[in-house]
């Protein structure tokens, strides 16, 4: 008896191959959208737009916006092709963040700090490094607390109540509105 039972455990079904009860597919197959995408990674915040626009807002009230603006200059600097406009937007975003006047300067280690005469000839990494200091100071400071923070809880409870609104009636909820009516 145990062996068969021990048997039956190795023939457990993929994830891939669980169905709810409705005949959806559960678990790691459903599309996640909205806050629910954004509490799974910074990565995943960022790839969406109206995240960004939310954590923008964030990082706005808690005077560090700069940030997320030069992660996303950045992110934009690496898909320029043409040399002169690479050359321009390397100018810009070092005199808008990364030089001592900066109008909104990130705060990268000394490391970190370039001179003018490296923008003369840029290529698409050139900011990689400090790219990559400014994404993890979101990611282990800003990032946890926007998931707490009000406007992200609200958000978050909106899409549940218009997600539980949307849902299809269970048996279970008819018949208790049934019963209780």
């Amino acid at each position: 008896m145990f062996t068969r039972a021990v048997s039956r455990l190795g023939r457990k079904r993929p994830p891939s191959e669980i169905h709810d009860c409705d005949g959806t597919l559960s678990g790691s197959h459903q599309v996640l959208k909205g806050t629910a995408r954004w509490a799974l990674s910074l990565e995943k915040l960022l790839e969406d737009p109206e995240g960004v626009k939310q954590f923008r807002e964030f990082l706005k009230k808690e005077f560090s916006e700069e940030n997320v603006l030069f992660w996303l200059a950045c992110e934009d600097f690496k898909k320029i092709q043409d040399k002169i406009q690479m050359q321009q937007k390397a100018r810009d975003i070092y005199l808008t963040f990364l030089c001592s006047k900066a109008s909104a300067q990130v705060n990268v280690d000394g490391q970190s700090q370039m001179n003018e005469n490296m923008l003369e000839e840029p290529h698409p990494l050139m900011f990689q490094k400090q790219q990559d200091q400014i994404f993890n100071l979101m990611k282990y400071d800003s990032y946890s607390r926007f998931l707490k923070s009000e406007p992200f809880l609200n958000a978050q409870r909106i899409e549940e109540s218009e997600h539980s609104s949307d849902a299809p009636e269970t048996a279970a909820k008819r018949a208790s509105r049934i019963y209780n009516t």
